[in-house]
């Protein structure tokens, strides 16, 4: 039965499946010390779903078995040495830079849509079954199940790992009230290795296996929605939406695999673009160019203020000549009365870095 369901998962572009069981009291005294530590940062939900994450039964009663699944994201059109190119584009800080999960279309429906296919065609198949799908989306330990179900190991960021894949994959569930045979766990394979841990911008992996969110730059860019501490603004350099770093330096990631669907190719706009053109980005063109993508979830306000991070961070720097200078200059007075607070916090932040006064004429909005 699990054979014919990979082959099903396969035909609807998932790499890879496994099946775990429901018992994860193992895993409740780490997710505990990890939130006593406040390691959640503003994750609130993190902490009021506490061990439900660990225990599937009580999250969907009935669940018995957990089917995993991963998908291949990079892009159909990645070029091999990748991930040296993408670690260019921080010698470029007049370039914002997208995390490469997101510049394609929102994997949360990509998964989603998929997963629900292959637990429909599971119910045609196998009669009445009871199930739901997830990714992404509720208080499930997603790398967990995926670990202990065969799909790899938890690598020093915290990140699966795949010895075929890397770690350039999503993972997403199928909770099931039928009992099928656990797929068998895989060894890690991270030895001595520390890349990750190295290669982080502001140290968020704080020991092997463990991330202190409130440093995380995804997490900074992403969920956080308040000011950026001061002191972790210079650290974010050009990453206008997630950080790949730890992801980008691993040497597993060598066997990265392409997605085989369309779906992930990245976006016109959300790669490669000048950081004056995404700050004079309206709320309009933002909603429009982020239709379908991950990206609108932080919404207009919270994108022009970590682009406004990522210029002031150029204008702090010598790399720019002075008619780019001028141009980042000019985009942010464009934005200094902005009507949200935290947008203009940001942007007069970013301005004290330039020897022109802020401009409020012209102001876009």
């Amino acid at each position: 039965m699990v054979a014919q369901i990979q082959g099903w998962a396969r035909e609807l572009g998932f790499s890879q499946i496994g099946v775990a069981g429901v018992d994860l009291s193992s895993a409740e005294a780490g997710l505990l010390a990890w939130l006593s530590h406040g390691f959640h940062g503003g994750m609130g939900y993190m902490a009021h779903h506490g061990l439900k994450r660990a225990r599937p039964a009580e999250l969907v009663p009935g669940t018995v078995s957990v089917i995993t699944a991963r998908m291949d994201y990079l892009p159909r059109g990645t070029e091999d040495g990748w991930a040296d190119a993408e670690l260019a584009r921080l010698q470029r800080p007049g370039e914002g830079i997208v995390s490469v999960y997101a510049r394609g279309r929102d994997y949360h429906k990509v998964l989603r849509n998929r997963l629900q296919q292959l637990a429909d065609g599971m119910a045609a198949h196998m009669g009445p079954l009871g199930y739901r799908v997830f990714t992404d989306s509720a208080p499930v330990l997603e790398a967990e199940l995926a670990s202990r179900s065969g799909q790899g190991w938890r690598g020093k960021h915290t990140l699966l790992l795949n010895r075929e894949a890397g770690s350039m994959f999503f993972l997403g569930e199928v909770y099931l009230d039928v009992a099928l045979p656990p797929s068998a766990p895989v060894e890690a394979h991270c030895g001595s290795c520390s890349a990750c841990i190295s290669a982080c911008p502001t140290q968020a992996i704080v020991a092997p296996h463990r991330l202190d969110a409130r440093r995380c730059v995804s997490y900074l860019t992403i969920e956080h929605d308040g000011p950026i501490p001061l002191e972790m603004r210079p650290l974010i350099s050009n990453r206008i939406y997630g950080c790949d770093d730890c992801q980008l330096v691993c040497p597993w990631n060598k066997f990265a695999k392409r997605s085989t669907l369309p779906d992930f190719d990245a976006r016109h706009g959300l790669t490669g673009s000048a950081l004056a053109t995404l700050m004079d980005w309206t709320e309009d063109t933002f909603l429009r160019n982020t239709e379908g993508s991950p990206i609108r979830r932080i919404g207009h306000v919270r994108w022009l203020r970590n682009v406004a991070v990522a210029m002031g961070n150029a204008l702090q720097g010598s790399a720019l000549s002075a008619p780019e200078r001028a141009v980042l200059v000019q985009s942010l007075q464009r934005r200094t009365s902005h009507p949200d607070p935290l947008v203009q916090e940001h942007v007069h932040w970013a301005l004290q870095f330039s020897a022109l006064s802020p401009n409020p004429s012209n102001v876009l909005s």
